[in-house]
């Protein structure tokens, strides 16, 4: 007898952590990090979201559309990064 076919799992839900944790390290880096050191932060701290993003497709245990997934997960984390470094240095600009 055949086992019944599951539903799969949304993949919305490892993006979403891969974002917010993206969210949450950017934004320890703004507040914690000297200026001088802040970019090699901000790339360590995208380094590790790539491989949370991986890490966190790879245990959903689905093999079709992984590479998507991780490539989304890490431009999204790209681009919160991004925008969390951007408003990082209007602040400063502005002297905030």
């Amino acid at each position: 007898m055949a086992d019944p076919v599951l539903a799969p799992r949304s993949p919305f839900v490892g993006l979403v952590v891969t974002w917010a944790a993206a969210a949450v390290v950017a934004i320890l880096i703004g507040i914690f990090t000297p200026a001088a050191l802040m970019m090699t932060w901000y790339a360590i701290g995208f380094g590790l979201c790539v491989l949370l993003s991986f890490t966190v497709q790879l245990s959903r245990g689905e093999t079709r559309g992984f590479i998507l997934r991780v490539s989304a997960g890490s431009l999204g984390a790209l681009l919160v990064m991004g925008i969390v470094s951007a408003g990082f240095g209007i602040a400063a600009l502005f002297g905030a």
